[in-house]
């Protein structure tokens, strides 16, 4: 589902972007052996965003981060930070912390040495009243006061994940690297830590970037989302952008759920095109850039922004319930045509209350709007 946002934030969010970075990648590149993990990355990060690299296994977005935190030299371009450039800079000396998905925690050591680890590797050394005091306050910052004595073992997976998050911002770094650390955590726990996360980073002010493959993670998570395949950057935008106008097939099948249609441009006229498919069904939708008409294309449409009825109207087309799946909020439909194949539909439970539904088997009625369709250039 497309996140909720309003027009403020995001516009904050705009002008935000337009200072000085508080990291930078400029043509950034990475190879191991004949593999290039990444490839010509350029991105600016701004301070006091929650960016997410997000993408498969393999895109990039892993190497990506630990160029940033200082764990791999990029092999070409550069990577700064606060304007300076740090590529051969040791990761203990860049203002950056990183939670690493196994949360690395000491199991020997007690939650409060665990987090305070860091600052008593500082040189010139800090006084130990110092040191328990920023403890104490991290530990305040995580709700987990009163945890200090605790073994981590002796801690839940949430738990531990705080303790992991302390140990990061008790140094106050500018910027905070996150290596899927939710990734371990059963889908209950995993949605209030991502409330946590956010709510934690508005609090502290400090630029967070999160290495995702959840799309959902990223979408309710993050003021900007940078989208990857094959060691590339495809799109970078928020995560509304991404949801309503992915520049590629590859954006609209990473970021949420979509159904295609593959067929062939017949005309584009200013913001609207219209496709004709293989089984000869004309569709119209936004015109993405780039579109020309005699073209091969597809018609992209979100299964919650189709209608589905049992009666006809104009522009409905018919179908076939093939399954029906209740989830709750609401109700998803896999519905077949015979020129279109196999739709995807999402019915609000809203919608069906007081109804009993399509059951398998049964006739039904679909249709969008033309403004809720998008046709693409095919990757």
């Amino acid at each position: 589902m497309p996140p909720d946002s309003n027009s403020t934030q995001y516009a904050a969010d705009r002008l935000r972007q337009d200072g000085p970075p508080v990291a930078e990648l400029r043509g950034v590149s990475k190879t191991f052996g004949d593999v290039e993990a990444a490839r010509d990355l350029d991105l600016r990060i701004s301070p006091g965003e929650f960016l997410s690299f997000l993408g498969p296994s393999g895109c990039g977005k892993t190497t990506a981060l630990r160029m940033l935190a200082g764990f791999e030299a990029p092999t070409r371009g550069d990577v700064l930070i606060d304007g300076q450039v740090v590529n051969q800079l040791e990761p203990h000396r860049r203002p950056v912390n990183m939670v690493f998905q196994s949360y690395a925690l000491f199991p020997h050591l007690s939650v409060a040495d665990n987090i305070g680890y860091g600052l008593r590797q500082r040189r010139p050394r800090l006084a130990r009243s110092v040191i328990a005091d920023k403890v104490e306050r991290a530990l305040e910052t995580v709700r987990l006061s009163g945890f200090g004595k605790r073994r981590v073992w002796e801690m839940s997976g949430g738990q531990q994940q705080r303790v992991a998050l302390a140990r990061a911002i008790v140094n106050e770094p500018k910027l905070l690297l996150l290596d899927e650390p939710l990734a371990a955590l059963d889908r209950k726990l995993r949605k209030e830590m991502q409330i946590e996360l956010q709510d934690l980073q508005r609090q502290l002010g400090i630029t967070f970037v999160l290495v995702t493959h959840d799309q959902e993670e990223a979408l309710s998570l993050s003021d900007r989302i940078c989208v990857m395949r094959a060691g590339r950057i495809v799109q970078v935008g928020s995560p509304q952008e991404l949801y309503d106008c992915p520049a590629s097939r590859y954006v609209a099948d990473f970021v949420g759920n979509s159904n295609f249609f593959e067929g062939r441009i017949e005309e584009v006229d200013g913001a609207l095109a219209r496709l004709v498919t293989g089984g000869g069904q004309t569709l119209a939708g936004r015109a993405s850039p780039g579109l020309a008409a005699g073209r091969d294309g597809c018609l992209s449409i979100r299964p919650e922004q189709i209608r589905i009825g049992s009666e006809p109207g104009p522009g409905c087309i018919e179908v076939t319930v093939q399954n029906r799946i209740f989830l709750g909020e609401h109700t998803e439909y896999l519905v077949r045509h015979g020129g279109l194949g196999n739709i995807i539909v999402l019915a609000p439970r809203q919608a069906e209350i007081g109804a009993r539904g399509f059951e398998a088997g049964a006739r039904a009625f679909l249709n969008w709007s033309d403004e809720a369709a998008l046709i693409l250039n095919p990757d």
